[in-house]
């Protein structure tokens, strides 16, 4: 046998095994199991509904140093969110359409959000969601996210495509699969009529989140990093943190338009004539 032939054997033979240990590899995560999220009647309530910024790196927006915000049953006035519109990261366009909210909140509007107008989260504002739990709900096909708040309901795919003809909607698509003990989602397909916090910071429709979800703390919590990318909106991607505590208990059914218009305008959508 020839030199070059030996080498060429011996190349291949190793090119073999490397992809026999890689083909190994995912077959053990494929078979291991996966994150149980809901076993023993388990639910998630946000730690807060503000994102948790991370270490370095561009940041999610929050409130304008000058006009801190408090929220209620803190002891202290509480105040409606000022979105802080020095971040370098947003675009000019966005940075005028949040200016033009602040003044409107500055002059006695009301700062909504998603839960408070009873409109979709969107992706990522649905993990802003708080005081009511989540409840998942986890099929070899799909992943139920269920905000028992007002039955908001976030659909995960998993180990599917992007479908290739998106309408765009409140929730997107988002598709995921599981790497050892994350589920990893990838969203893509929210309408512009979300927010992407509670600081009115707006999107287009090139919107792109994923996101991991993890137990950490022995399972006494569930840690999601999101990374939120917008190239008409960001000029870099950014990444946040949000954190859920586990509770056991039964899920029950709350109705957020129920009465919310008796003290506030909260501009709750509200159809104009009957469906029939």
């Amino acid at each position: 046998m020839s030199t070059s032939r030996e080498r060429r054997l011996a190349a291949f033979v190793l090119t073999s095994l490397a992809v026999g240990m890689l083909m190994g590899k995912v077959a053990a995560q494929q078979g291991a199991a996966p994150p149980d999220f809901s076993s023993n009647q388990t639910a998630w309530i946000a730690f807060g509904n503000d994102f948790i910024a991370p270490a370095s790196g561009p940041r999610p927006v929050t409130y304008d140093p000058a006009r801190p915000f408090v929220q209620n049953n803190s002891g202290e006035q509480p105040t409606f969110r000022i979105a802080d519109l020095s971040n370098p990261n947003l675009k000019p366009w966005a940075k005028e359409r949040m200016k033009k909210a602040n003044e409107e909140v500055l002059a006695g509007e009301i700062a909504l959000t998603a839960r408070s107008s009873c409109r979709p989260g969107g992706v990522p504002g649905f993990m802003l969601f708080v005081q009511n739990p989540v409840f998942m709900i986890q099929t070899p096909k799909q992943v139920y996210m269920i905000y028992s708040g007002n039955q908001e309901v976030r659909r995960i795919y998993l180990n599917v495509l992007h479908s290739a003809n998106l309408k765009p909607s409140w929730y997107g698509e988002s598709v995921g699969h599981y790497e050892g003990d994350a589920l990893v989602v990838d969203t893509i397909g929210v309408n512009t009529r979300t927010f992407v916090d509670n600081y009115r910071t707006p999107h287009t429709d090139q919107l792109h989140v994923t996101e991991r979800w993890r137990l950490i703390n022995d399972g006494k919590n569930l840690e999601v990093n999101i990374k939120v990318a917008d190239p008409d909106t960001f000029y870099e991607p950014w990444s946040a943190i949000q954190r859920y505590r586990r509770v056991q208990q039964d899920y029950s059914e709350q109705v957020c338009a129920e009465n919310n218009t008796h003290f506030y305008d909260y501009k709750i959508p509200q159809a104009s004539k009957p469906d029939f």
